[in-house]
């Protein structure tokens, strides 16, 4: 999940396909798979880095995901989250995770991973641990190429 971004004020996720010096190029996780910069500014966060609260410790992002999958059969989400009454989407999250922060979690966080879960099973991401595992390779990769490109230089 390191490469997979949440961009702020841009709609959708995102995977990291290259860095630049001062920008990252990225891809959506759609069928149009269109290529754009984000640069320093734009505030990004990757997936890995996301929990969800609890009533003792956070649950990270991919375990929450992982949760609704089993729920969902690793279908998209059975609740219209968009229009639902907010007992009903926060009885469902009970369903999900039971021991959620109910004062912290807010309606729209509920909605957001709800949208994040069912564009990634759209796009074919449907087992989460292996996803975070593959990815944090991936990251190992990139970060050990860049540094043997500063030692080249």
């Amino acid at each position: 999940m390191e490469t997979i971004l949440s961009v702020s004020g841009k709609p959708g996720l995102y995977k990291l396909v290259s860095r630049g010096k001062m920008n990252l190029i990225v891809e959506t996780i759609d069928a149009a798979h269109r290529r754009t910069p984000v640069f320093a500014t734009d505030k990004v966060t990757s997936l890995s880095d996301i929990a969800m609260y609890t009533d003792a410790d956070d649950v990270p992002l991919w375990q929450v995901l992982e949760s609704v999958g089993k729920k969902e059969g690793s279908k998209k989400a059975a609740i219209n989250y968009k229009k639902c009454p907010a007992q009903e989407l926060r009885d469902y999250f009970a369903e999900v995770l039971p021991s959620y922060d109910r004062d912290r979690v807010h309606d729209s966080d509920i909605k957001k991973l709800l949208q994040w879960y069912n564009i990634l099973v759209e796009n074919g991401y449907t087992d989460f641990k292996a996803l975070l595992s593959m990815e944090e390779e991936e990251a190992t990769e990139a970060d050990s190429k860049a540094s043997e490109e500063q030692e080249a230089k």
